[in-house]
């Protein structure tokens, strides 16, 4: 390891995987403002609209489940054009929109929590 080594660490951190917790948090989130959408792109969202955090297919689909499981989110599924296979499409349900609401602002406040001191990026080598 050399000093620059550290410097470029802070200057480009490695990604942040998300916990389960974060995710359900995150995927009610993105539900709510674009509306349905499937696992994969859920996946690739993360990564495009937030460049610090990863998120994990066991971790997607264990929240997606869980979410499912108490009946915050529906699957269903929709063919897409030119694929062969139907896609597992997901959407909160009406029934817990408030709950999907108050645990998708806990998504806003983890990022607040988690954003680098703006001095992070005026980190200077040598």
């Amino acid at each position: 390891m050399k000093f620059q080594d550290i410097y470029r660490y802070f200057q480009e951190p490695p990604p942040i995987y998300l916990s389960k917790e974060v995710a359900v948090c995150y995927i009610l989130s993105t539900l709510l403002v674009q509306g349905a959408s499937y696992g994969t792109a859920l996946i690739q969202r993360v990564e495009l609209d937030y460049p610090l955090y990863r998120l994990s297919d066991t971790v997607l689909y264990s929240a997606l489940k869980f979410l499912e499981d108490e009946e915050v989110i529906e699957g269903y599924w929709q063919k897409v054009e030119g694929r062969g296979r139907p896609r597992r499409m997901y959407q909160v349900t009406e029934e817990k929109l408030e709950q999907a609401k108050n645990l998708s602002h806990l998504w806003e406040r983890y990022l607040g929590e988690q954003s680098p001191s703006s001095d992070a990026g005026n980190i200077q080598s040598g």
